[in-house]
C-alpha cells in the first residue's frame, strides 16, 4: 500500500462539448508525498488547473482513482468532499476570491466557521495569522481597501486557517506585480519549510524553478516529472505551526453556522437595499391586506353585535301561540302578570319585562302626533339596554301605583317639542289619558334604530287605562350572565307549559340572531381574506424570483464558500434564512402599515373601527415564515447544488 499523501491512478477527465466528449486529462498517474513543494507547469489549456481542482476535491474525475491519505475520493459524498476541503486543503487563487463585504478577519476565519470552531478562538487565530503575514494593521480592511499583494496574503492566511496540510496555489503570482510576487513565493517557501505540502499551478518558469519538484503537463498528459536540482529550500522559520482550532460541540457548531448564515443574509440584504425592498413589497401588501381585512371584519362584526345588543342583550322573547304564523295566537291570553313572578324566581333570569303595545295619538299644546305606547315594567330599560339621557326611568312604585307617567324617545321629543326645551314634568295626552313625562332616552346610533315614536308607560297603567286587556302581548327575558340561552329557552318553555297546562307559547332568542350575524360576517371576512391571500402568494413568487436572481448574482460567493468547506446544507441554510428574513421583515412592515391604515380609517370613519386581533397578527407572522420557507426553498436548493468549479469561474 502506497504511503503517498495524494495518489492519482489512470485518471481521466472529460467535459461535454455539444454531442462530443472532450478529454482534458488523459491517463494521469501521480503521487505526491507529504511535505513536498510541487510545481505543476503548463500552458493555458494544458489541463493543469483541472488537475488542481481534482487534487483539491473541487472536481471529480470521469474515471480513474484519486486517493487522499489512502482514502478513495470517488466513494465520498458531496459533504464528505467538503469536509476534506475544509480540514486538509487550503486554496490560494490567482484572483484571490475574497468576499467583498467581509473584512480581512472575516475572510480568513471562514473555513473555521464551517468547521464549527469557537468564535473567540477562531477570531484570535485569524488575527494571529494575519499578523504573521504582516497585516497587523489591515485586519479590519475590506478587500477593496487592500492591494493585490495584501489580498493574496489574506488568501494565504485563509488557506492556513484550519491547518492547511495541503496548500493548493493556482497562479498565486499571476495577478501581482514583481515585488508582490516575490513576497508571496517567499511566504509559500517558508510554509513548506514549516511542513506544509505545497502544490503550485503555474505557467511561469521563474515560479516553477523555485519548487522542489516540477511536473510538466501538456494536452492533458504528463510530459515529465522530475526533481529540481536547483531547488534552494527556504530557511526554517522559528515559528510554531498554527494548528487548526478545535471544533465545539455539535449543538454549538450548528448554532454558530446558523448565526453566521443569519449575519451573511443580513449583510446581503443591507448591501442591496432597493432590491430587498422590492422583494418585500409583495409581502408587505399581502400582509397589510390580510390583517386590515380581518380587522375591518372584526370591527363590522362587533358593530353589528353592538347594534343587536342595543335592542336586547342576550334576551329571549316569549310569544303566545305555537310558532310564527299561528293564526290562533291572537286568541291566546295566558301570558298574565302571575307568569312574571314565576319567571322572575328562576335562576337563569336576570330581569324581565312584559310588553303591551297600543297605537294612540299624543297631544301637547298644538302638537299632535301618532305614537306607539308600550306598557312595560321598571326592568325594561335594563333588559333592552336603553339609556336614559334626561330624567329617570320607570320605577317599581310606578308599576304598583299604576302611575300615569311616561318615558319618551328622541323621535317623540323632537315631534312634541320642535323648538326644544325641557320635556320633564310636561303633561301630554295619550289618547284621553293625561301622562307626565319623567324621562327621555338617549339617542341610539344602532343600525336597528327605527323612526317610530315610542312612549313607555307602566304596563299596569296601559292595561287599566288604555287597553283594558289583562294579558300581555309578549314577555322579554334577559338571561343571567353565564347561562346558556338554549338552557334558558328550554326552562322558560317548560315552566310556562306546566303553568298553562298546554304548550301555548314559543320563544325567540337574540343569541340565535347573534350567531347568524357572526357566522355571516366570519364568512365574508374569510372570503375577502382569501382574496387578500392571493396577493401573499404573488408576493411569495416575487420573493422566489428575486432570490433566484440573487443566487445568479452571488454564484462566485457560493463557489468561494464551497471551496473553503461549506456543505450543501450550509449554503441552503444561508439562502433559506435570507428568504425567511425578507418575508418576516416584510410581514412586520405590513402589520405596522395596517396599524397606520387603522389610524387613518378611524379618523375618517367614526361609525366603524378596525379591530386588530392577536390571532391575525400571529397568523401574519406564520404566513410570512411559511412563504419564506416555501418560496425560498427552490433558490436555496439551486444555490446548494452549484458546481464549485463553475461557481468560482463566474465573475
Amino acid at each position: 500500500m502506497s504511503d503517498a499523501l495524494l495518489e492519482i491512478t489512470n485518471l481521466e477527465r472529460s467535459f461535454a462539448s455539444g454531442d462530443e466528449q472532450v478529454r482534458i486529462l488523459k491517463g494521469i498517474n501521480l503521487s505526491i508525498q507529504a511535505g513536498e513543494l510541487v510545481a505543476i507547469m503548463g500552458a493555458s489549456g494544458s489541463g493543469k488547473s483541472t488537475l488542481m481542482n481534482i487534487l483539491g476535491c473541487l472536481d471529480r474525475p470521469t474515471s480513474g482513482s484519486y486517493k487522499v491519505n489512502g482514502k478513495e475520493t470517488g466513494e465520498l459524498e458531496t459533504d464528505e468532499l467538503a469536509a476534506l476541503r475544509r480540514s486538509h486543503f487550503g486554496f490560494i487563487f490567482q484572483r484571490y476570491h475574497l468576499l467583498s463585504h467581509l473584512d480581512a478577519v472575516g475572510n480568513v476565519e471562514m473555513p473555521a466557521i464551517y468547521d464549527g470552531a469557537d468564535d473567540k478562538a477562531r477570531r484570535e487565530r485569524a488575527i494571529a495569522l494575519l499578523g504573521r503575514l504582516g497585516l497587523d494593521e489591515r485586519i479590519h480592511h475590506k478587500p477593496a481597501q487592500l492591494s493585490g499583494g495584501q489580498q493574496q496574503r489574506v488568501s494565504i492566511a485563509r488557506a492556513l486557517m484550519n491547518g492547511g496540510e495541503v496548500i493548493l496555489a493556482d497562479e498565486p503570482t499571476g495577478a501581482l506585480d514583481t515585488h508582490s510576487g516575490v513576497e508571496v513565493m517567499q511566504i509559500l517557501k517558508e510554509l513548506h519549510a514549516q511542513g506544509h505540502t505545497i502544490i503550485i499551478v503555474t505557467h511561469d518558469p521563474n515560479v516553477a524553478k523555485q519548487a522542489q519538484r516540477i511536473i510538466r503537463i501538456q494536452d492533458g498528459e504528463i510530459l515529465s516529472d522530475e526533481a529540481n536540482p536547483d531547488y534552494v529550500p527556504a530557511q526554517a522559520v522559528k515559528r510554531e505551526r498554527g494548528e487548526r482550532v478545535s471544533a465545539s460541540s455539535a449543538f454549538k457548531i450548528r448554532w454558530g453556522l446558523f448565526i453566521e448564515a443569519f449575519r451573511m443574509a443580513w449583510l446581503a440584504m443591507a448591501s442591496h437595499r432597493l432590491r430587498t425592498l422590492l422583494t418585500m413589497l409583495g409581502i408587505i401588501i399581502g400582509i397589510t391586506a390580510v390583517v386590515s381585512v380581518v380587522a375591518v371584519g372584526n370591527g363590522a362584526r362587533e358593530k353589528v353585535i353592538s347594534d343587536i345588543n342595543s335592542i336586547g342583550t342576550n334576551t329571549i322573547d316569549v310569544f303566545p301561540g305555537k310558532g310564527w304564523g299561528d293564526i290562533r295566537s291572537s286568541r291566546v291570553q295566558t301570558l298574565v302578570p302571575s307568569d312574571l313572578e314565576a319567571l322572575r324566581a328562576q335562576v337563569y333570569v336576570d330581569s324581565l319585562t312584559p310588553n303591551i303595545s297600543n297605537s294612540v295619538q299624543l297631544r301637547y299644546k298644538s302638537e299632535v302626533v301618532s305614537a306607539s305606547v308600550k306598557g312595560v315594567s321598571d326592568a325594561y330599560f335594563r333588559v333592552k339596554g336603553v339609556d336614559i339621557q334626561e330624567g329617570r326611568s320607570l320605577q317599581t312604585m310606578d308599576i304598583d301605583q299604576r302611575a300615569q307617567v311616561a318615558v319618551i324617545d328622541q323621535n317623540t321629543y323632537k315631534k312634541l317639542f320642535p323648538n326644544g326645551g325641557d320635556a320633564l314634568g310636561k303633561i301630554v295626552l295619550a289618547g284621553n289619558v293625561p301622562v307626565t313625562i319623567i324621562g327621555v332616552t338617549a339617542p341610539s346610533d344602532s343600525a336597528f334604530n327605527d323612526e317610530n315614536l315610542n312612549v313607555w308607560m307602566p304596563y299596569t297603567s296601559v292595561m287599566s287605562r288604555l287597553t283594558g286587556q289583562q294579558y300581555f302581548s309578549s314577555i322579554t327575558v334577559r338571561v343571567a350572565d353565564g347561562v346558556s340561552s338554549d338552557v334558558a329557552q328550554q326552562g322558560i318553555e317548560h315552566l310556562l307549559t306546566t303553568r298553562h297546562g298546554t304548550k301555548d307559547v314559543f320563544t325567540r332568542s337574540s343569541d340565535s340572531i347573534l350567531k347568524t350575524v357572526q357566522k355571516t360576517t366570519t364568512t365574508l371576512t374569510l372570503l375577502i381574506s382569501s382574496i387578500a391571500v392571493i396577493s401573499l402568494i404573488v408576493g411569495g413568487i416575487g420573493v422566489m424570483n428575486i432570490m433566484l436572481v440573487s443566487v445568479t448574482e452571488r454564484t462566485r460567493e457560493i463557489g468561494i464558500r464551497m471551496a473553503v468547506g461549506a456543505r450543501q446544507l450550509d449554503i441552503m441554510q444561508q439562502f433559506m434564512i435570507e428568504a425567511v428574513l425578507v418575508c418576516l421583515i416584510g410581514g412586520t412592515l405590513g402589520i405596522l402599515l395596517s396599524f397606520g391604515i387603522g389610524e387613518i380609517f378611524s379618523y375618517f370613519v367614526s361609525s366603524l373601527s378596525m379591530v386588530f386581533s392577536a390571532l391575525s397578527i400571529v397568523s401574519a407572522f406564520i404566513c410570512s415564515t411559511l412563504i419564506g420557507v416555501l418560496f425560498g426553498f427552490l433558490p436555496a436548493r439551486n444555490a446548494s447544488r452549484l458546481d464549485p468549479i463553475e461557481a468560482l469561474a463566474r465573475e
